[in-house]
């Protein structure tokens, strides 16, 4: 009798997690597994609860309840190992949070010095390296204010992989760009999710979310609504909350 093939430990699992702003309730029992490699996009509505549930993968809020495990390890669990699988989540913001005394190079080489030990020529090195994968590599020596928002948020991304990453949360990286920045940020998360990357990103940009997701998460009132591949989210959505949401923003 031949044995069954084992499927792979989730990358991110989520059980019954809940989490409260005061006496407000903005995520309801949230349960979900994202296999590595695996391409996730979050829409729905705003103060749907998106960006809060992917801030709690990384303990930037802390979900009252529930268990959230990266790689199998409890992140709910302050322990040397959590801390360890912790600094292997990238995320970028809307904002782009870089240093602004500090040039491109510098900014990108700050956390692999500081938090992992590395020499300064290795950072830089590192840094060059995926200044170059998202197209700036030119601009390492200046500084942000010399930037567009675009190439900003491109440094951002940069940054956030000089920590060489398992996987990268986005939360709506696009929103704080003027539209026709928004093509070239979306051309390098493109990229990113070719190379196998696992990443959840929340953000409107419907196009985006036809092109690159495997699976496309709507929420709504702090609970996941749909969870389908995206030709049938988009092409027949089984909530009334999501085809009303998407006659809003397709039309």
């Amino acid at each position: 009798m031949a044995q069954a093939v084992p499927r792979s430990r989730p990358a991110v699992e989520i059980q019954g997690m809940s989490k409260w702003y005061g006496a407000f309730q903005v995520l309801h029992d949230i349960d979900l597994s994202v296999q590595p490699g695996e391409r996730i996009v979050l829409c729905g509505p705003s103060g749907s609860g998106k960006s809060t549930l992917i801030r709690c993968i990384n303990r930037l809020e802390i979900a009252e309840q529930g268990r959230i495990l990266v790689e199998g390890c409890d992140l709910s669990k302050v322990t040397t190992q959590a801390v360890k699988v912790r600094r292997e989540i990238g995320m970028v913001f809307q904002h782009f949070n870089l240093f602004p005394h500090m040039s491109v190079l510098d900014n990108c080489s700050l956390a692999p010095t500081s938090v992992h030990g590395l020499s300064r020529k290795a950072a830089e090195e590192r840094a060059r390296h995926y200044l170059a994968k998202v197209g700036i590599e030119n601009q390492a020596d200046k500084y942000p204010s010399q930037l567009s928002g675009g190439q900003q948020q491109r440094v951002a991304i940069a940054r956030a992989l000089c920590m060489q990453p398992r996987i990268m949360l986005f939360d709506e990286p696009t929103s704080a760009l003027d539209p026709e920045m928004v093509s070239e940020v979306l051309d390098v998360l493109v990229k990113l999710a070719d190379s196998g990357m696992t990443m959840l990103c929340v953000t409107h940009e419907m196009g985006f979310a036809r092109q690159v997701a495997q699976r496309v998460l709507f929420l709504d009132g702090g609970r996941i609504v749909e969870d389908s591949p995206p030709e049938t989210f988009f092409n027949a959505p089984k909530s009334p909350r999501a085809q009303a949401f998407l006659t809003q923003i397709l039309h």
